[in-house]
């Protein structure tokens, strides 16, 4: 049985997140690009793309990006959070054992069943991508800083950020020319 172009690509990106390595930026600015072309005539907002100046440099050729928002939070607030995250595989409830625990430790709510962690919430796997965030990702932030399009919101908890944020991207957009919060065709 052969792979489509979909799949192929797909078991390569899961292979480098297992690794707990970033996607390369050749094979991630393929796919987020080609994904774009389909929203050229609306707004959008990417999580987690561009994450090297490399792939700021693509999507730049392409988009004029009006906004990128920067959500500062400390490390060791994300290291806590994702490796205490567990998952139900079945229905995909999460669980935090810090602030959203089962009811019986390890065990699904709903149905008893066991809990999984995902290698990439894993502590070892989640300090590995931080590494390679503060190489390879900091760096952009310098590349948006100096265009005049970075927005910085700093905490801990997303209920004190996100009020923040929202204020924020409703001023955007809210102006009647529909821009985009993160980019615009």
């Amino acid at each position: 049985m052969q792979l489509g172009k979909c799949e192929e690509v797909g078991l390569l990106v899961k292979s480098y997140i297992d690794q707990g390595q970033l996607v390369s930026d050749d094979v991630i600015t393929r796919l987020i690009l080609h994904d774009l072309k389909g929203l050229e005539q609306c707004s959008w907002l990417l999580d987690g793309f561009p994450r090297t100046v490399t792939q700021a440099e693509c999507l730049d050729t392409v988009y004029q990006i009006d906004t990128v928002l920067n959500l500062n939070v400390p490390f060791e607030t994300i290291k806590e959070r994702l490796s205490s995250r567990w998952i139900h595989l079945g229905s995909g409830r999460v669980y935090n054992t810090n602030f959203n625990p089962p009811k019986i430790p390890g065990l699904d709510d709903v149905t008893g069943e066991p809990l999984i962690q995902r290698n990439d919430d894993k502590l070892e796997t989640v300090t590995r991508r931080l590494k390679s965030y503060e190489t390879q990702t900091r760096p952009v932030l310098e590349y948006y800083r100096n265009k005049g399009v970075l927005e910085t919101f700093t905490g801990t908890e997303t209920n004190k950020i996100w009020p923040h944020i929202q204020t924020f991207l409703c001023s955007k957009t809210s102006d009647g020319d529909q821009k985009a919060a993160a980019g615009k065709a």
